[in-house]
C-alpha cells in the first residue's frame, strides 16, 4: 500500500483577488457554493487516498484556521509566507510522516481539482514507483496538483524564494525522471486570482 500525503497550500497573500475585493479576509476563504474555496480542496482530498492531509497556512491564518477547525486535517502555520512559495512547501514536507513515500502538493485556489484527479496521480506513481514526481499536463501545459516523489523531499527543504518545486521539476526533467500525465480536463489548469475567476466558477456551476 502506498503512504502518499497531501499538502495543501493557503498560504499566500492573495494580493490580486484582494485588490479588488477589500471585504475579503483571505482569497482562500472566498466563498463557492456555500463553503470557503480550501474548504472544496479539503474535502476532495480527504476523500482521496491522500494521508495525512496538511494544510500551511499563512496570511490571515487566524481566520483561515478557524474556519477549517472541524476539518481532519494537520494545521501548519508559515509565519515566512511572505517570503514566497518554497517556505510554505517546506512546512508542509517538514510535517509528513517519515513512511511517506510521497505528497501531492495542492493549491487552494483550484476547487476544481476532484478525488479522482489525485487519485489518478496515485495510480500512475505506483505503477511508476522509481518517478520523482508525477504532473498532469492539460493542453501541452503542465498543471497542479503534482506528485512529489519522497527522493525530492531534502531537495525541497533546500529552496527559496516564491518559485516553489519548478526548479527542482525542471531538474528532474532532464533527468527523465518525470511522468506527464495528459488529463482532458480543465481543473488541473483552473485556479482563482481575481473576482471574476471565482464568478466564471460560480456560472459555469449554475
Amino acid at each position: 500500500m502506498a503512504h502518499i500525503a497531501a499538502v495543501i497550500l493557503a498560504a499566500g497573500l492573495g494580493t490580486r483577488y484582494r485588490a479588488q475585493d477589500a471585504n475579503t479576509v483571505s482569497k482562500v476563504l472566498a466563498d463557492l457554493d456555500g463553503r470557503p474555496l480550501v474548504r472544496h480542496v479539503i474535502d476532495e482530498a480527504l476523500c482521496s487516498r491522500c494521508a495525512p492531509i496538511v494544510v500551511v497556512t499563512g496570511y490571515a491564518h487566524e481566520a483561515v484556521e478557524a474556519a477549517l477547525a472541524d476539518a481532519d486535517v494537520n494545521l501548519v502555520n508559515n509565519p515566512e509566507y511572505e517570503t514566497g512559495l518554497a517556505s510554505s512547501l517546506k512546512r508542509g514536507i517538514g510535517r509528513l510522516p517519515v513512511n511517506s513515500q510521497g505528497a501531492i502538493v495542492l493549491l487552494a485556489d483550484m476547487p476544481k481539482v476532484s478525488a479522482a484527479i489525485i487519485n489518478r496521480l496515485i495510480e500512475i506513481f505506483i505503477s511508476h514507483p522509481d518517478a520523482d514526481a508525477i504532473v498532469p499536463v492539460y493542453n501541452g501545459t503542465r498543471g497542479n496538483p503534482v506528485l512529489l516523489a519522497q527522493a525530492l523531499f531534502p531537495a525541497i527543504m533546500q529552496l527559496k524564494g516564491d518559485q516553489g518545486a519548478r526548479p527542482i521539476l525542471d531538474a528532474a526533467a532532464k533527468n527523465e525522471r518525470i511522468i506527464y500525465v495528459t488529463m482532458d480536463n480543465e481543473a488541473i489548469a483552473t485556479d482563482v486570482d481575481t473576482p471574476d475567476a471565482l464568478a466564471a466558477l460560480r456560472t459555469a456551476k449554475s
